[in-house]
């Protein structure tokens, strides 16, 4: 508002100026002789038309630097607007790629999965669980996997000495590795022995996928049978339990 002040006041200012030059114009025509007048129309024609000259200048320039200030804000605004509006659509496209290419649950068989037996008839006698994936793109694991032992039907339960969280996701990238193991224990009551076992993963909701049978190896890579009274599960790692 302020801005509109000042311009209507420089073309009244203008408008006055040339009003008053006019009239002087006039009065010397009818005060002068027939030289003198015609010198004084031709003055002021020079005069008249030199202010109408200001006059459509200041009227110009007025409505010129307006437009030019209107035309700017508005550039401004439209450019904050739409650097706003891009910015939001970046997010969201950002947020839309993030959502289709997140990393999915492991399902098994992109896993390769061996199992060796290690410090047989020892102290810490246990089963290491490798899985490697196998595959071109990450996934995750969670809390431990679902083991059967043998031809047993019983799922082995969670170590309670496990340390470790079971509701986190381990990302596993293409190459890479995360270990659990069985901790073993002979009591020389129910014994049991065995080469082979079966595994499952498991979601976050604790629901179990399809089983795979595999064999257990010695440091050899040779067939190895284990025995046990019980035996439990630690959570999938990083890093190798029972690494004595």
């Amino acid at each position: 508002m302020r801005t509109n002040r000042i311009r209507t006041s420089r073309i009244r200012t203008t408008v006055l100026t040339a009003a008053a030059t006019a009239a002087l114009a006039l009065s010397l025509t009818a005060c002068g002789g027939s030289g003198g007048g015609k010198g004084a129309k031709a003055d002021a024609g020079k005069s008249a038309g030199s202010t109408s000259g200001s006059e459509g200048s200041g009227k110009s320039d007025g409505q010129d630097t307006d437009s030019k200030s209107s035309e700017g804000n508005g550039t401004s605004d439209g450019s904050g607007s739409s650097s706003d509006s891009s910015s939001d659509s970046g997010d969201t496209t950002d947020q839309a790629a993030a959502g289709s290419t997140a990393t999915q649950p492991c399902k098994g068989d992109e896993l390769s999965i061996s199992v060796q037996h290690r410090f047989p008839a020892e102290e810490g006698e246990h089963l290491l669980i490798t899985a490697r994936n196998a595959d071109s793109k990450p996934c995750w694991v969670t809390s431990y996997p679902s083991v059967m032992l043998g031809d047993t039907a019983t799922v082995l339960g969670h170590s309670s000495k496990d340390p470790s969280s079971g509701s986190a996701k381990i990302t596993v990238k293409p190459g890479g590795q995360v270990y659990s193991a069985v901790a073993l224990f002979v009591d020389g009551e129910t014994s049991n022995t065995s080469s082979g076992l079966s595994l499952a993963l498991r979601d976050q909701g604790g629901d179990t996928g399809p089983g795979y049978e595999n064999g257990a190896v010695d440091d050899k890579g040779g067939e190895s049978e284990f025995t046990w009274d019980s035996a439990d599960v630690t959570h999938w790692n990083t890093a190798k339990p029972y690494d004595f």
